[in-house]
C-alpha cells in the first residue's frame, strides 16, 4: 500500500487510527506550530449539570470524522490549514482533579498555555465548562494585550458574584482585570436575562435570528475594531435540537449552519485565540452535539490560521 492507499484508507476509516484533533500530529513540545489544540477537560466551574470534563475526548473523536477528508473541511478553502502547522499538545490533564479549587485550574492552563503562546503559535482550547475560557483568555492577553472579546453563547457569564470563580462569571471578572475591552466586545445568541452588561454589546438571540445574519457579522466585525480577537464559543448557543449534551441548555438558539456561517463572517480578523467549551457527551447519547462541537472547532482553527500573519516566503 502506497502514501496515496493510506489516505484513502484513513479517509474511509474514521474510527480507526490516532484519536488526535482531525489527526493532527500529537506533539508536547510544538516550537514550530502554527496551531496548537489543548484540552482543557474540567467541569469544576457548573452550576447546573456537569459532565463537560469529558468534552474534550468527545469532540476529539469525532473531529477524526468531521476533519476525515484530506481536501480540506467543506466550505473552506482547502489551502488554510495546509498552508500552517496544526498540532495537538493533549490534555491539562491535572485539571480533571481540581474540582471545588478553581484556582488550581487555572494555574494549570497557564503553566502549559504559556509557554504554547510565547512560540508563536496560537492556541484552540477544548473544554471543559466555559470557565477554562478565564485562564485562556489571559494568557492570550497576556501575549497579545488586551483583547476585543467575540463571545457566542446563550449565557452572558458576566454575573456580580464578588470574586467568585465559575462559568458564569469569568467575563465579568476577565473585563476587571483589563484582559477584555468591553467597548470592542459582543455577545451573541444571548437568551438570558441579565441587565448588567458590563459594557459588552449584548446581540440577543430573537435579534440574530430575526435578521440575515451578515447584519449580525457585520456588527461584530465593526465592534472589535482593530484589536486582537479572542472567539469563545459555548456549544450552548446553539438550540438544543442541535446540540442537547451540555450542561444549561436554553431553547430558542441558533441552528448549527447559522452558527457555522456567523463564524465563517469573521475570517480576516485578527483572531489570536478561540474556544469551544460546555459539550457534556453523556447528555447526548446521539453525539449530535459532539459532530456539532468539532464542526466548529475545525472552523474555529481556520479563523485562527486566517487570523495570523503571512507565512514568510521560501528563501
Amino acid at each position: 500500500m502506497d502514501d496515496a492507499d493510506d489516505v484513502y484508507a484513513i479517509a474511509s476509516a474514521p474510527f480507526a487510527g490516532p484519536l488526535t484533533f482531525a489527526r493532527a500530529p500529537f506533539d508536547r513540545d510544538p516550537t514550530d506550530a502554527d496551531i496548537v489544540v489543548v484540552g482543557v477537560p474540567f467541569d469544576g466551574g457548573t452550576t447546573y449539570r456537569p459532565g463537560a470534563r469529558l468534552g474534550p475526548r468527545a469532540v476529539r473523536e469525532q473531529s477524526v470524522y468531521v476533519g476525515q477528508y484530506p481536501w480540506g473541511h467543506w466550505p473552506w478553502d482547502a489551502q488554510v490549514l495546509a498552508e500552517r502547522r496544526l498540532v495537538d499538545w493533549g490534555d491539562i490533564a491535572g485539571t480533571v482533579f481540581w474540582a471545588g479549587y478553581p484556582q488550581r485550574m487555572v494555574r494549570d492552563v497557564r503553566a502549559a498555555v504559556d509557554p504554547l503562546l510565547a512560540t508563536g503559535a496560537s492556541v484552540l482550547g477544548l473544554g471543559g465548562d466555559h470557565m477554562v475560557a478565564y485562564p485562556l483568555v489571559a494568557a492570550t492577553a497576556e501575549r497579545h494585550g488586551p483583547l476585543a472579546l467575540v463571545h457566542i453563547d446563550a449565557h452572558s457569564d458576566t454575573w456580580d458574584m464578588g470574586d467568585d470563580l465559575n462559568h458564569g462569571t469569568m467575563f465579568r471578572l476577565a473585563a476587571q482585570e483589563g484582559w477584555i475591552v468591553p467597548d470592542h466586545s459582543i455577545q451573541v445568541g444571548i437568551r438570558t436575562p441579565n441587565p448588567d452588561t458590563c459594557g459588552f454589546r449584548v446581540v440577543d438571540a430573537d435579534t440574530v435570528l430575526d435578521r440575515p445574519l451578515a447584519e449580525t457579522v457585520a456588527e461584530v466585525r465593526a465592534r472589535v475594531g482593530g484589536l486582537p480577537v479572542y472567539v469563545s464559543f459555548d456549544i450552548d448557543a446553539l438550540d438544543p435540537a442541535f446540540a442537547p449534551g451540555t450542561g444549561t441548555p436554553v431553547a430558542g438558539g441558533l441552528t448549527t449552519r447559522e452558527a457555522r456561517v456567523l463564524l465563517r463572517g469573521l475570517a480576516g480578523l485578527r483572531i489570536v485565540g478561540a474556544d469551544l467549551v460546555e459539550v457534556a457527551p453523556a447528555l447526548d447519547p446521539s453525539d449530535a452535539t459532539a459532530i456539532a462541537a468539532a464542526t466548529l472547532a475545525l472552523d474555529l482553527a481556520h479563523l485562527l490560521a486566517l487570523g495570523r500573519p503571512e507565512p514568510a516566503p521560501a528563501v
